[in-house]
């Protein structure tokens, strides 16, 4: 928890005193002293329950119970419990849930910004990555400003991992791509494998296996190695790329902001140093599934995973640059976040 509480505390002041530190510790660590007000909330995920994801933020849950002494009480449902995932929005902004824990695509038909957060297609190498512009480059202010004007605040951003890349067709550089039939739903995704080459189908997900198995295609966004393996994908698709290099989707961790805006600053700590945590945790957590679900494909000699060169990944995140432009001009916010992303990547050599 302290580690944590370090963490947040570089990341919400960007003061590194011990002074700093031992007063946030201390406010955190207090808090029945600083106020007995107590709070009930339901917040929605994603996921199913039985999803490796949603166990983590029922961790999350009962993690933010204990630091904020029974204070606050978090009852955390599966997708779809209360209202259907693209609706949470809504849901959380009129009250009929406290907050959810999503990936804000899902509202893009509000917003085009909502998908262009949510998962900006190419731009990210590693998780990490993402939670460092979240958190350090600004991110996260672009999106309160999305989000707020919905009656939403983000409390802070976390993140699954790199999806792989289930392919019949070995794809070891980016010219690969040209005329694969990869299901896509539309969108950017759709439009960057087109800038690329491929000749994008859109299917839903629970059509992939089929598709696949049949050869109405020849690869998919679809999602991580640990779950494409675990349904059998690469029995059709045995040249999985691992770690990916297209797909990394953003979990939100919002709160409705009249709440958010009457909480005292000791919850407010609490919630955001939990947030971080749980973020990390995530990554590590997923990563450590695809591992195992790695080795395991390893035995297996009619699968070929194939690590795609850096040289080539930047090749990718180039082409699909030229996607993330025509989307800036779709409006302000959007704009802003291109902007914002290119500096960022820019500036560490990753374009």
């Amino acid at each position: 928890m302290i580690g944590s509480m370090v963490h947040s505390v570089l990341k919400h002041t960007g003061k590194a005193s011990l002074a700093a530190l031992a007063g946030a510790a201390a406010l955190a660590l207090s808090g029945p002293a600083l106020a007995q007000a107590k709070y009930a909330w339901t917040f929605q995920t994603s996921e199913t329950a039985g999803e490796p994801q949603f166990k983590i933020k029922q961790d999350w849950a009962k993690n933010v119970e204990t630091m904020s002494s029974g204070r606050i009480k978090i009852e955390i449902l599966p997708t779809g419990a209360v209202v259907p995932a693209n609706q949470t929005l809504d849901a959380v902004a009129a009250g009929i849930l406290q907050g959810h824990l999503t990936d804000p695509s899902y509202f893009s038909g509000k917003n085009p910004a909502f998908g262009m957060i949510g998962n900006l297609v190419g731009a990210w190498g590693d998780p990490l990555e993402f939670l460092d512009y979240m958190n350090f480059g600004g991110g996260e202010a672009i999106y309160n400003k999305l989000v707020e004007p919905y009656g939403l605040h983000l409390i802070g951003a976390a993140a699954t991992g790199l999806e792989s890349f289930p392919t019949k067709k070995p794809i070891r550089k980016i010219d690969d791509l040209k005329g694969l039939k990869v299901r896509a739903p539309e969108g950017m995704v759709y439009d960057i494998f087109s800038k690329a080459g491929a000749a994008p189908v859109n299917l839903p997900g629970s059509e992939v296996y089929t598709s696949l198995e049949k050869g109405v295609i020849d690869a998919a966004d679809y999602t991580v190695f640990a779950t494409n393996h675990a349904q059998g994908m690469h029995k059709f698709a045995s040249y999985p790329s691992y770690p990916g290099f297209h797909s990394l989707p953003m979990v939100a961790v919002d709160i409705n902001k009249q709440i958010w805006d009457g909480l005292p600053p000791d919850l407010k700590a609490i919630l955001q140093t939990s947030v971080d945590a749980m973020a990390y945790e995530m990554v590590a957590k997923l990563k450590q599934l695809d591992l195992k679900a790695v080795a395991e494909a390893k035995k297996d000699p009619n699968i070929h995973i194939i690590d795609l060169p850096q040289e080539e990944r930047v090749k990718f995140r180039n082409i699909a640059k030229q996607e993330w432009e025509t989307w800036a001009k779709k409006n302000q916010v959007t704009k802003e976040f291109y902007d914002s992303v290119v500096q960022y990547l820019n500036a560490r050599g990753l374009m």
